[in-house]
């Protein structure tokens, strides 16, 4: 048995290579579980009688012509459930007086979106169910749609919740420094107004929830397709009355979530409040329709701002005014979307003060909430426009302007204008390199000759140098915030008998590749091979502690709880070790997953041999404990900072207004990289969220409330064939506050590419007077954009 527990043990570092993702081949072939894919004895679908009215009375709701259905078993009103009717609650009060309207699962009297729930039938087949919904009779007295944002904080705007008597969320202020003196001081003070469209967050996996009564009386088993296991499974203990201790939460294969998916829903709540009354399993899995108009939606921002800066160009401050649309109701962390952006206007530039300031307004729009990059994105399109506005001002090259006010590599670590200290970076190294894959000089002078020849088509530079908060932590900070959960994250490793490894993380991954990246870092921790490590994770009942994945958090944060854990197993493993070899433990130094005694290597104990030792527990040191394992809760101090600079050529065809990216650089710096190939997968997926919000996604209601994209045939979606081949390359910056030196990259890609495209759009056709183009930039915008500024007189 011995020679068992005595495994080959790891002689080359796992971290740095690209391995092939172990979860690959069970996606690629189907031999996996998707939420759907769950069939359960006597399970029952529901589905959901949705409004058609953006803003109604319900006056009546009639279930009998849809109970008398086949295979109807039970069909059920907000009326009908009475305090069952689950209530979803948010979790970020920004400010004290922030107004929290009640949000109940199914509508009591008011509905106050296209989509709002209404009603739900459960049938013993979905198609049977989804005919019975059909015969589902509802009245309604139409009320007045609340759509414009400004319009709505106007006085007599009509109300989304009459009975608070206002449409505003809350209103908060932030000011660093004196921004009023920097302006008056300025030499130059530019302004403008951006918007951040409204995006529909549409993953390969739609929604999908089962619940099912289990085992013990009073357990309930819901598998969902979820980002964040451990924190549902909270928030349905808090709003069904159903003990925390009888929920297991189970998130199978996840396709997608980009932050659509970091959410509790009423559908969730819904499933387990009626599994748990009818005592039988009960599924919902959401179509494409539902998807547009009940998935929460994501950005939908106006930003006023403002850039006070020296004739010279020196930045003096920058002032930034948003109003942000929750939607019609709040959901998790709705309000605290906005605010994520909060420290991060001011990005990568050195200036003397900052202001920031944001209004939340309600609107009978489906609610928003976390999407790929969640504030950072709208912040740093904020202020890479402005750079670019302001060098167009000031009739500088916008890449010099920039160079001009960032924060160098020998300042670091650096204090912000807006509070965070930034361990490390090098936007010098990016930027170089980025400019040299992209040829910045000779592209411009294209850019020159095609002006002077007038060419039909135009070529636009576009440039982002940014830099994104990341890895959501400390919880102190959290706490600071009023935000109402922490941001710590667990890890459990043991090492089996037969010297094979579990690790158990609380992160819980939706595509990111978990699986290898974690067994990596553990491989090289413990000096085991990558394939003896198997990862448990999104399972409540084998991975209990945890806070789950969303803001680039899994590696910054879960990542260190791996290693403290991994650092736990080897100290017990080399007491057993030194125990063996009968020497002390500060004899042995562990190299390769080996314990050798300093001086005679040839004396030596495998980490797996001390597993077996563990196990069988015959000999052990006094006051060891037999297994081999070791756990860990970390609570990182500071957030991480990933940087990097892309750069977008763009050809504008002045006479249809077709932009088309004609060469797209992307130097990202993400610090360590634990596996390259992932890390390139998640550069390449971001970018393409990122130039989509840019020129091709944008959700759009009519003045009724209706929305008018509310399919993929009008929501366009990008293809493979839609996004240009992308040059990307990386610069290594350590992070100094994680012990791997790493830093987070899954929305890397999405918080850069907006900008650089929107802004190569504009560089393009600037000289035709256009100074603005409202996102997607799509050829009828870019067209009339052109045909606004000709009949205004420009040239």
């Amino acid at each position: 048995m011995t020679e068992l527990a005595d495994r080959p043990v790891a002689s080359t570092p796992a971290v740095g290579q690209s391995v092939r993702r172990k979860e690959d081949a069970r996606l690629l072939t189907g031999n996996t579980n998707w939420t759907d894919n769950i069939q359960l004895p006597g399970a029952l679908h529901m589905v959901f009688v949705r409004s058609p009215h953006a803003h109604a009375k319900i006056t009546r709701v009639d279930l009998s012509g849809a109970l008398a259905m086949p295979g109807v078993v039970a069909a059920y009103s907000a009326a009908d459930l009475g305090e069952a009717n689950p209530k979803v609650i948010c979790v970020w009060p920004v400010v004290d007086d922030i107004v929290m309207p009640e949000f109940p699962a199914l509508a009591i009297d008011e509905v106050r979106h296209g989509g709002d729930c209404v009603a739900v039938v459960l049938a013993t087949e979905r198609y049977l169910a989804a005919d019975a919904a059909e015969a589902v009779e509802v009245d309604y007295e139409p009320l007045p749609a609340v759509i414009d944002m400004e319009a709505a904080l106007a006085d007599g705007a009509p109300l989304v919740h009459a009975d608070k008597g206002t449409n505003k969320c809350y209103s908060m202020s932030y000011p660093c420094g004196d921004y009023a003196k920097a302006a008056a001081e300025a030499d130059v003070v530019v302004k403008r107004r951006f918007v951040n469209q409204r995006l529909i967050p549409s993953a390969m996996e739609p929604r999908a929830v089962v619940a099912a009564p289990m085992g013990n009386v009073g357990d309930i088993t819901v598998w969902s397709a979820t980002q964040i296991p451990h924190v549902l499974r909270l928030l349905l203990a808090l709003t069904t009355g159903i003990p925390e201790n009888k929920l297991r939460v189970i998130a199978p294969d996840v396709g997608g979530g980009f932050g659509a998916k970091l959410q509790m829903y009423r559908e969730e709540q819904l499933c387990t409040v009626i599994a748990n009354k009818l005592g039988r399993p009960v599924k919902w899995t959401e179509t494409r329709t539902e998807n547009m108009v009940a998935t929460h939606h994501g950005r939908d921002q106006i930003q006023y701002l403002e850039l006070a800066a020296k004739a010279d160009g020196t930045l003096l401050g920058m002032k930034v005014d948003l109003i942000a649309n929750m939607g019609a109701y709040l959901q998790i962390i709705t309000p605290g979307i906005p605010l994520l952006g909060q420290f991060m206007f001011n990005s990568i530039y050195k200036m003397d003060a900052y202001e920031f300031g944001c209004t939340g307004v309600f609107t009978t729009t489906t609610p928003t909430d976390a999407y790929r990059g969640a504030g950072r994105p709208e912040a740093t399109f904020g202020i890479e426009r402005m750079m670019d506005e302001l060098a167009a001002e000031l009739g500088r090259d916008p890449m010099d302007l920039r160079r001009q006010n960032w924060i160098t590599h020998e300042e670091f670590p650096f204090d912000t204008i807006s509070g965070l200290t930034y361990d490390s970076g090098n936007y010098e190294a990016a930027t170089d390199r980025a400019m040299e894959l992209f040829d910045y000089d000779g592209l411009r002078a294209e850019q020159q000759r095609r002006r002077e020849s007038g060419d039909p088509v135009q070529l636009g530079l576009g440039i982002s140098t940014f830099t994104e908060m990341c890895g959501l932590a400390p919880s102190k900070v959290l706490g600071s915030l009023k935000y109402a959960a922490g941001g710590w994250e667990h890890c459990t490793i043991r090492v089996l008998p037969t010297g094979t490894v579990e690790l158990v993380t609380g992160t819980s991954p939706h595509g990111q590749g978990h699986a290898t990246a974690w067994s990596q870092i553990a491989a090289d921790a413990l000096g085991v091979a990558v394939d003896d490590i198997t990862v448990i994770f999104s399972d409540t009942g084998m991975a209990p502690y945890g806070m789950d994945t969303y803001g680039s958090r899994s590696l910054a944060v879960g990542g260190r709880a791996i290693l403290a854990a991994a650092d736990s197993v080897v100290a017990k493993a080399r007491l057993i070790a030194a125990h063996m070899l009968e020497v002390s433990a500060d004899d042995l130094e562990f190299v390769d997953g080996s314990f050798k005694v300093k001086g005679d290597p040839e004396q030596a104990k495998t980490i797996q041999a001390a597993a077996w030792e563990a196990f069988t527990a015959h000999n052990l040191p006094d006051g060891i404990e037999p297994t081999l394992f070791g756990a860990s809760t970390i609570d990182p101090e500071a957030f991480s900072f990933p940087h990097g600079t892309h750069l977008c050529a763009m050809e504008v065809d002045t006479e249809t207004g077709k932009a088309t990216i004609r060469k797209y650089v992307a130097v990202d710096d993400v610090g360590v990289q634990v596996n390259p190939m992932i890390v390139e997968g998640q550069i390449h997926g971001g970018l393409a969220q990122g130039i989509a919000q840019a020129m091709w996604e944008g959700a759009a209601y009519d003045e009724d409330g209706n929305l008018v994209t509310a399919s993929l045939a009008d929501y366009l979606l990008p293809t493979a064939v839609d996004v240009p081949e992308y040059v990307t390359d990386r610069t290594v910056t350590p992070s100094t506050t994680h012990p791997l030196g790493t830093k987070g990259v899954g929305e890397a890609g999405t918080i850069a590419s907006t900008p650089a495209v929107v802004n190569a759009v504009i560089d393009a056709i600037r000289h035709l007077g256009v100074a603005d183009v409202t996102m997607p930039c799509t050829p009828q915008t870019v067209w009339r954009a052109l045909q606004a500024a000709t009949e205004g007189g420009a040239e």
